[in-house]
């Protein structure tokens, strides 16, 4: 049994030092095996120049953020998945990185890029992953990413015992579509949201849905936040059920997949 849980937060947009010092000061006060942090926790989401964008990125693995991170996993001996928008050469990524006990783990870069995110950001080239760890096998996706079934797949065929979603979701499907991603997959997900709205730009309001969640490989929700309110929830779950794919005596969930018949 671990306990995971997600920090549901309202940033102010540009104001990077006062979200991390908030973030930090809520993950010191809460025991856990892994907390999720939603897309973009530090930052704020709407960008409106690519000087935004270039001021607000950082390098990964030597940026502030992920050496604070990084800092408090190893004193606190927890791991956390966070996005964040990183910077590498020329280029700039919608990014989750992992942290963990012993400091800086990895990072993923959205596959799936939505809508305004295409003018300031290169669509991720790390491809999905999946991260051995001493609590079990930890997957990343973000956001957009979980309206293409085949991210949550993939990160299932790779070994995912439960995936992190980092998000800011604006559409309202994402809450009641991950119990099905979950039960088809047989795995955790915690999607991390944020709530609040941002808007920077005349006629394009992003107004955040909250219901931060956790759903277990069954399908159930175990813990879902509210649509408006900043919350911390943690809960207690049991890996091992995302081991079993079985559905009945004679259908495995994997073992019967025909993958010769399905278009890619």
């Amino acid at each position: 049994m671990i306990k995971v849980g997600f920090y549901q937060l309202r940033p102010s947009f540009g104001k990077k030092r006062e979200n991390l010092k908030k973030t930090i000061k809520k993950i010191e006060n809460v025991e856990a095996d892994l907390i999720v942090l939603p897309e973009f926790f530090a930052t704020g989401y709407q960008f409106i120049s690519k000087d935004e964008v270039a001021d607000l990125s950082e390098e990964v693995p030597y940026g502030e953020t992920t050496l604070l991170l990084s800092e408090v996993s190893m004193r606190k001996d927890i791991f956390i998945v966070a996005g964040i928008p990183e910077k590498e050469g020329d280029k700039f990524y919608n990014s989750a990185i992992l942290t963990g006990p012993k400091g800086f783990i990895g990072v993923y870069r959205k596959t799936h890029l939505f809508f305004e995110e295409k003018i300031f950001f290169s669509p991720g080239n790390t491809g999905f992953k999946v991260w051995e760890t001493d609590i079990g096998r930890i997957g990343i996706m973000i956001w957009f990413d979980w309206f293409f079934p085949e991210s949550m797949r993939t990160l299932a065929l790779l070994g995912a015992e439960i995936v992190a979603h980092p998000s800011n979701l604006v559409l309202p499907y994402c809450p009641h579509a991950m119990p099905f991603r979950c039960l088809e997959n047989r795995i955790f997900a915690i999607t991390a949201n944020r709530v609040g709205a941002e808007n920077r730009k005349n006629g394009k309001s992003y107004d955040f849905i909250g219901m931060s969640q956790i759903v277990s490989p069954q399908g159930d929700i175990i813990v879902r936040a509210s649509k408006k309110r900043e919350e911390f929830l943690v809960a207690e779950i049991d890996l091992k059920l995302a081991t079993d794919k079985s559905i009945n005596q004679y259908n495995d969930l994997f073992k019967d997949r025909r993958p010769e018949y399905y278009i890619i």
